[in-house]
């Protein structure tokens, strides 16, 4: 019987767990892999599923360069999955994530939500040789599938069921094993079964230890790296190896992540817009239930609220890669925030215009809770996007639900002041009474959720190291913070405390309340999203030991090579 024959034998019975160790000693860093790849999946320019990181550490001369492949790293707990609003994104019994490029609509949730840079949107067919030029080759490996939808490694998907189809083994055989496995010219990938204890991936994690990329992210990557030799053990990569936060502050850095280019000013746009619009109807429906709203006017206030939050989602329609597949954003309920938010919509649209044709305590009550539930959606859908540290941190969703009722709040006030509505207008001395009691609350309200957005904000910034926040993005923060509580903090407190104070002036003030209170909101939504999205960057606890100075390999001598070079 062959080894192929006998290797197939032991894991009839099983389910394979397809999966890479990868040996940092053996890279040389030739880029074959990357070749091979692009060679078996046709990717375009720019695009490669499978990348060498050449990494330098440390100053001279404690220096030490190694070679880090990246790519999908077919997590056992794939964080891409669950977010797919459409099913796109799927795993395997195997563990293979895949794609379908037919139902993805290019959200790119998906990708923020990778922490292992995996993921590539590419919306218009470029060649190797220039805009509208495009060689026989090109023409007939062209993927028109692909364009406008997420692509990513399938660990060669294809090859692996075609070569099973076959009998073949995959990792054994190389027609059934991942091209760049396949074409290793160190041996440094090796592909194959974990759930065969048999196949040679298990051997090696078996006998010699291994890490994983990004661990402490909790995805469970199936690549495992070998950081040791038999004759020279690894080190662990500590900070102050690589000068701390210096090393990491430096773009240039490749293990560094970059800043996030997927979810642009568009997508931030509708967490600006969807905070102002479904605070205004909470709002709205607080100020109905205590009795401080004239509920003759509340029906003009869902309307302002479901027209913000129409904008907001028109410029997520903007910014998806195929619009026209939208609809099926609807089908991934069981698990995606980004469906839950559009079925919160759902209900939330209808029930506006049901408060615009019967207007009564229930559409109203139902159009508060339908914004509510869309507030809390774009929480998690931030919250959720893993891929990038500043958005995963613990207090982002208190964050935006908490910035959404100050905006919601701001937007009350102004309108209550356009529609004139003050305690100086009221036509007898209960109703002034009634007016100035409704400043008074209005006031306090504005008052305690400045501070508490002030509070989170603090607490947030304050934990950011300790999250996992980068230094680029906490020094994007760092600078925008005196900005941001000076006017969407402190502003808005100081000038709703001003108008309880001084209840003749109550209406301006509180005007100008809100409108600092929106103005900081969407403007720190702004930076979190666009400006300080850098991507997960790439980390391994334990690396090779290698390179001159403290990074040097131990000294290796023969037998016997001690005492002579002693003169003994």
């Amino acid at each position: 019987m062959s080894g192929s024959q006998a290797t197939s034998d032991t894991r009839a019975n099983a389910r394979p767990r397809w999966g890479m160790v990868i040996d940092l000693n053996r890279c040389v860093g030739c880029q074959t892999c990357t070749i091979a790849c692009k060679h078996a999946n046709d990717t375009p320019p720019e695009v490669q599923w499978r990348r060498v990181l050449d990494v330098e550490h440390g100053t001279f001369p404690d220096v030490q360069r190694l070679f880090l492949v990246t790519g999908c790293q077919h997590c056992a707990e794939p964080p891409c999955v669950p977010v797919c609003p459409t099913g796109a994104t799927r795993q395997r019994e195997d563990g293979l994530v895949t794609m379908n490029y037919d139902v993805c609509i290019g959200c790119a949730y998906c990708a923020v939500s990778c922490p292992y840079q995996a993921r590539t949107i590419v919306h218009e067919a470029r060649g190797y040789y220039g805009a509208g030029t495009t060689t026989l080759q090109e023409q007939a490996t062209a993927h028109p599938e692909r364009l406008g939808v997420a692509q990513k490694c399938t660990f060669c998907q294809g090859r692996i069921d075609d070569g099973l189809a076959r009998g073949l083994v995959p990792g054994v055989d190389p027609l059934a094993t991942p091209a760049c496995s396949a074409a290793c010219i160190s041996q440094a990938i090796r592909f194959g079964d974990f759930n065969d204890p048999a196949s040679e991936v298990s051997r090696l994690v078996r006998e010699r230890p291994s890490v994983q990329l990004n661990a402490e992210v909790g995805t469970d990557p199936q690549i495992r790296y070998l950081y040791t030799t038999p004759a020279v053990p690894g080190r662990q990569a500590r900070d102050d190896d690589d000068d701390g936060e210096e090393r990491l502050s430096d773009p240039a850095n490749p293990l560094v992540g970059a800043l996030q280019r997927f979810w642009d000013w568009r997508a931030a746009l509708n967490w600006m817009f969807g905070g102002v619009g479904t605070g205004l109807a909470i709002a709205t429906g607080a100020g109905l239930w205590a009795g401080l709203l004239d509920a003759q006017r509340a029906p003009a206030l869902y309307l302002a609220s479901a027209a913000l939050v129409a904008t907001g989602l028109f410029f997520v329609f903007l910014k998806i890669g195929r619009q026209m597949r939208f609809w099926r954003a609807a089908t991934r309920w069981q698990s995606s925030w980004m469906t839950r938010e559009l079925y919160a919509a759902v209900v939330f649209f209808p029930a506006v215009l049901a408060c615009l044709l019967a207007p009564g305590p229930a559409p109203f009550a139902v159009a508060s809770l339908a914004a509510a539930a869309f507030l809390g959606c774009q929480a998690k859908i931030l919250h959720r996007a893993r891929g990038i540290p500043a958005w995963r941190a613990a207090l982002v969703p208190w964050m935006i639900a908490a910035t959404g009722l100050l905006e919601g709040w701001g937007a009350l006030t102004i309108s209550q002041t356009l529609m004139g509505v003050a305690a100086q207008q009221a036509t007898s001395a209960q109703a002034a009474g009634a007016a100035a009691g409704g400043t008074a609350a209005l006031a306090a309200a504005g008052i305690v959720l400045a501070a508490l957005n002030a509070l989170l904000w603090r607490g947030y910034l304050g934990a950011a190291r300790a999250q996992g926040i980068g230094p680029l993005a906490r020094q994007v923060l760092a600078r925008f913070t005196p900005g941001l509580h000076a006017v969407g903090h402190a502003a808005p407190f100081a000038l709703a405390a001003a108008a309880w104070a001084w209840p003749g002036a109550a209406g301006p003030l509180l005007a100008l309340a809100g409108a600092a209170a929106i103005a900081g909101g969407a403007a720190w939504k702004f930076t979190l999203i666009v400006r300080a999205g850098f991507t997960q960057g790439f980390e391994l606890p334990w690396v090779p030991q290698r390179g001159s100075g403290r990074r040097a390999a131990p000294a290796r001598l023969e037998p016997g090579a001690a005492a002579l070079r002693s003169g003994n």
